[in-house]
């Protein structure tokens, strides 16, 4: 599981500055008025020696009239709560507030490590007077400036350090993390609940009861799992509760946590808006996916309706046409004995490695079969591919125009090695690259989506 780095201080200070300059381009609304950032905000970071999920929690305020030092206390407690490593930004040209004072004297009691950052330090003198943020109490400031660059690297290199060993994680690869999303109140506590045999967590009808991820390990055909039922994720107009808020940002990461995401859709409802961007979130973070239709037993049906239904499916989120579907109800246990063994056959995808032989000789007969159109007049060529990454499947073919491949070649590639190996129900990353291996084409995809 990445690291979770949370960035926390008063509205104002440059988060969102950092968020981007992290991330690599502009994608937090960054604006002089404090209080900008309205709703969550997280980025894979992979531009680093290291990933790790990257939360600007400005987004986390809860829209109220309360006073600032009140949602200074909340975004704190949220990267207590949730945040392996804490970034507490300040700025050196407001100088040392209350505010500040009394979320460092917070931090202090914290377990886990926080670095103290004092952001748009541009010049000498602002060098100096950002001296006086030591009367914090503190080992050690970091001066930067988001916007200019300066000092950032330094930081994160450091931050960097304090993550846990990559191998720290090894003893758990054969164990299959299931993350149970959706919307609230579409029965993912009672298919728990189901899965498991025995009442784990409570289901309710009223919407949002679950507020908190809990993760459960079991053991099923003598195959290790671990269960995760997550809250609801409400539409972001939605989400004004402090705690809906968490629930989010609990979601969210648990979906990144997870091997296999169940995406629980109300078989009543049907396919809504809001189920289109938890399942964009879903195939943002490269994960397998089932779709699991519940309440199917109250469905009125005829000989069409499933039919019907996964044309709506497949329509709906077409980045996750290679998705396996379910219809169950995890009331009455219908069906609900085929989710596990979906549930197995996209983890053996998931973590499938094709041999560079293999994968040679399909890319070779795709490529002379159909050959990559001219860029620019220049003709297109490749020299190899290879297979870099597992847990999502991921690839890399050199080329002489990494950054020219035209996107309907790249699909007809994609569907080629999803046709070879059989890889029919998970996300597939390709990335191309340079002969040089230095000039990596940043249209990586998760390209599922493109089949």
């Amino acid at each position: 599981m990445k690291p979770l780095v949370a960035i926390v201080g008063r509205p104002n200070v440059g988060k969102s500055t950092f968020f981007n300059r992290l991330l690599g381009h502009r994608r937090a609304i960054v604006d002089d008025t404090p209080g900008v950032t309205r709703d969550r905000n997280y980025a894979d970071i992979t531009r680093f020696e290291k990933p790790f999920i990257l939360i600007d929690t400005g987004g986390f305020e809860p829209v109220t009239e309360n006073r600032l030092l009140q949602q200074m206390r909340e975004q704190s407690r949220l990267a207590i709560d949730e945040a392996d490593v804490i970034i507490f930004m300040m700025d050196a040209r407001s100088g040392l507030t209350p505010a500040d004072i009394e979320v460092a004297g917070m931090l202090r009691k914290v377990k886990k490590p926080v670095f103290y950052v004092v952001n748009k330090v541009d010049g000498e003198k602002l060098e100096n007077d950002s001296m006086e943020f030591y009367s914090l109490g503190v080992d050690q400031l970091y001066t930067i400036s988001a916007e200019h660059n300066r000092g950032v690297i330094d930081l994160v290199e450091n931050i960097i350090e304090v993550f846990p060993p990559a191998d720290a994680a090894d003893a758990e690869q054969n164990v299959t993390r299931i993350a149970v999303v959706g919307r609230p109140n579409v029965g993912k506590s009672s298919l728990v609940n189901r899965l498991l045999g025995y009442e784990r967590v409570v289901a309710n009808p009223t919407a949002g009861t679950t507020r908190d991820s809990v993760d459960t390990p079991f053991v099923c055909n003598k195959k290790p799992y671990v269960l995760i039922d997550t809250a609801g994720i409400r539409r972001k107009g939605k989400t004004t509760e402090k705690l809906e808020k968490y629930s989010v940002c609990d979601a969210l990461r648990s979906i990144e946590k997870a091997d296999v995401v169940l995406m629980v859709i109300d078989a009543e409802e049907g396919v809504t808006e809001q189920d289109e961007r938890i399942a964009g979130y879903i195939h943002e973070a490269g994960k397998g996916c089932v779709f699991v239709i519940n309440k199917w037993d109250v469905l009125e049906k005829d000989n069409a309706t499933l039919g019907i239904y996964i044309d709506k499916i497949r329509t709906g989120f077409k980045y996750l046409a290679y998705a396996p579907i379910v219809c169950v109800s995890a009331k009455t246990g219908q069906r609900t004995g085929k989710i596990i063994t979906t549930v197995d056959a996209v983890m053996e995808q998931f973590c499938k490695r094709v041999s560079t032989s293999e994968l040679v000789q399909v890319f070779n007969e795709a490529t002379d079969a159909h050959h990559a159109p001219l860029s620019h007049g220049r003709r297109v060529k490749f020299y190899f591919a290879t297979q870099v990454a597992t847990r999502p499947p991921a690839f890399v073919i050199f080329t002489n125009q990494p950054e020219n491949i035209h996107y309907s070649y790249e699909r007809y590639l994609i569907n080629k090695f999803r046709e070879a190996f059989g890889f029919d129900g998970v996300p597939l990353r390709i990335m191309f690259r340079g002969r040089d291996k230095t000039s990596t084409s940043s249209r990586a995809k998760s390209a599922g989506s493109r089949t």
